[in-house]
């Protein structure tokens, strides 16, 4: 198995050592599984860890001197929405053992597919001198520690955002938009999102309780699914580049279409839908009603 070797020293493991994470849930820690099945973009993480560092291991295995500065960071990445951000930056500076304490909020809206946190040991500054092989270029990744989490749930997988419809452009008797990217190679959680009018209080609620829905909530989620499903058939057929043949990024627009497209009508091509909705759109629009199955369960 190879390893990455760095051009300057780094800690041994006896000086950044990493607890598990902890999933925090009603102000109760759990151990982080590997996956989450029901979670959903309406739910946060609120995670927590603690780091113990030998700041004397540091400098001893490093070269580097006390006064050198340094951060403990997490840094996140997840594939659903290809966004990525720093969640937590730690100073660490001077002698002796210190334990960190990581405390870390992600919002649901920003995830999605594989989530990853490194929890990372950095030089903060850049130093114009020190020992042989030190590391002196500020950023420099001392120490890694990584964890991934697979967000995978029932509810819808995509991004809400709550919001007046009156302080906005759109209708405001209308009860969600759909906002959709023209670029089809763009990672769907950044290329998509459902805009839900907070004046209509019953629909909110609704999509608050998308994972464990009411009998009245299946009703509204139901009639919003297909209006979206809806929406993001006709701007796949309205591109005429877009082809089941064509090649997008994986978890990208284009190929989440050619997905909802090859499961609501898996026996037609996407040329004869094309065809079916421009002789008849009408009918067409009710077509998608039926595939979505709108009100079956509701």
């Amino acid at each position: 198995m190879s390893r990455r070797a760095l051009p300057f020293r780094t800690p041994g493991d006896e000086a950044v050592k990493a607890q598990q994470w902890v999933l925090v849930v009603d102000g109760e820690g759990f151990e982080l599984p590997e996956a989450l099945p029901d979670w959903d973009y309406q739910m946060s993480l609120h995670l927590r860890n603690e780091v113990h560092v030998d700041l004397d291991a540091v400098h001893a295995s490093t070269g580097l001197t006390p006064d050198a500065k340094l951060s403990l960071v997490v840094v996140w990445t997840a594939t659903g929405s290809g966004l990525r951000g720093t969640a937590q930056r730690v100073p660490l500076s001077g002698e002796g053992a210190h334990t960190v304490e990581l405390d870390v909020e992600l919002s649901g809206t920003q995830l999605g597919g594989l989530l990853t946190l490194d929890t990372q040991l950095v030089l903060a500054e850049s130093r114009e001198t020190g020992a042989i092989a030190s590391p002196r270029r500020g950023g420099s990744v001392l120490w890694t520690h990584t964890r991934t989490l697979y967000l995978q749930g029932d509810a819808p997988q995509f991004p809400i955002a709550v919001v007046d419809f009156e302080a906005t452009q759109l209708p405001t008797d209308s009860a969600w938009h759909v906002q959709l990217s023209e670029e089809l190679n763009t990672a769907t959680m950044g290329a998509l999102l459902l805009l839900v009018n907070e004046r209509k209080k019953p629909v909110v609620t609704a999509f608050q309780n998308a994972a464990s829905p009411r009998p009245i909530d299946k009703v509204y989620l139901a009639a919003a699914y297909a209006d979206i499903a809806r929406t993001m058939i006709e701007h796949a057929l309205a591109d005429p580049d877009f082809n089941h043949d064509s090649e997008y990024a994986e978890d990208s627009l284009g190929a989440t279409l050619q997905s909802l497209l090859e499961n609501l009508f898996p026996h037609m091509s996407v040329q004869h839908l094309r065809q079916r909705r421009e002789q008849s759109p009408n009918l067409f629009a009710t077509e998608i009603q039926a595939a979505v199955s709108i009100f079956e369960e509701a």
